[in-house]
């Protein structure tokens, strides 16, 4: 039998049989009668368009889109009202401020938001937080939350100094508790929607008060779409979407403004190594 190793520069085939045709269950379009390239109607998992844009918001057509059906009114309350509390990071987020670097360095207005967002899927208090915040409280979610927070306390103990995580999307910021996702958990367990990992997540976070440690946005978001059954996978993207409204606003606020709009460091601070 040969040795030899294979040539890694070597075009191979796989062998792998592609389907003929891109299959979808989210749109239905109807050939126009004078143009089969475009649309006389669509169909969104069944809805027309025409009909949702007459009778329905944005936020149950994206619930829509992403679940396949519509959402009830309570899901559609829990979801908006979330989306609201996310739709600005703000300016002492590391998304916002690419943005507002952006705007400010004269980057093509079209190129804001996706730099922005870019940063906005990030794993410290961005989208990739979110997808891993969902995969432990889907983990978690059937033992008591003040037994996991014990473990997780002992796993992990609080740095001398520096931000901490008891678990993804839950524990310091700047060193303290953030209390905008508190906020936001407080209006969003008023609502008749609330949902058991709302429950579970708001009593994991109490029992980390005493570390200082608490709710972070990624875990808001976190709990409120596994609650509406959204899948880990579409966390970080639904993310990104809230928070888009604000990413956008605050780099188009820079764009016209001169580079001095921002601070640069002074020559005492900035150098170049050698």
């Amino acid at each position: 039998m040969s040795t030899d190793k294979p040539d890694r520069g070597q075009i191979q085939s796989r062998n792998e049989s592609f389907t003929a045709r891109t299959a979808t269950r989210i749109c239905e379009e109807t050939p126009s009668t004078e143009n089969p390239y475009l649309s006389q109607t669509c169909r969104y998992h069944g809805y027309e368009l025409g009909e949702l844009m007459q009778k329905r918001s944005f936020v149950d057509v994206l619930f829509l889109l992403l679940r396949g059906e519509l959402p009830t009114a309570e899901q559609g309350q829990l979801f908006e009202t979330l989306l609201i509390g996310l739709s600005n990071p703000g300016p002492r987020h590391a998304a916002t401020r690419a943005a507002m670097t952006a705007g400010v360095g004269k980057t093509d207005p079209a190129h804001i938001l996706p730099i922005a967002l870019s940063v906005m899927g990030g794993e410290h208090l961005g989208g990739s937080e979110v997808t891993a915040a969902m995969a432990f409280l889907r983990r978690q979610r059937n033992k008591d939350p003040q037994t996991v927070a014990a473990e997780r306390l002992a796993a992990c103990a609080r740095p001398a100094e520096g931000d901490w995580r008891a678990a993804p999307g839950f524990g310091s910021r700047f060193g303290d508790i953030d209390p905008m996702p508190h906020l936001v958990v407080e209006r969003l367990q008023a609502l008749p929607g609330a949902g058991e990992a709302l429950d579970w997540g708001s009593r994991f976070a109490k029992a980390l008060k005493a570390e200082q440690g608490g709710w972070l946005m990624p875990a808001v978001a976190a709990v409120v779409f596994l609650d509406l059954g959204f899948h880990p996978r579409a966390g970080a993207g639904l993310f990104q979407i809230a928070a888009a409204p604000g990413l956008l606003a605050h780099g188009l606020e820079l764009a016209n403004q001169p580079r001095t709009a921002m601070p640069f460091p002074d020559d005492d601070h900035y150098f170049i190594e050698a």
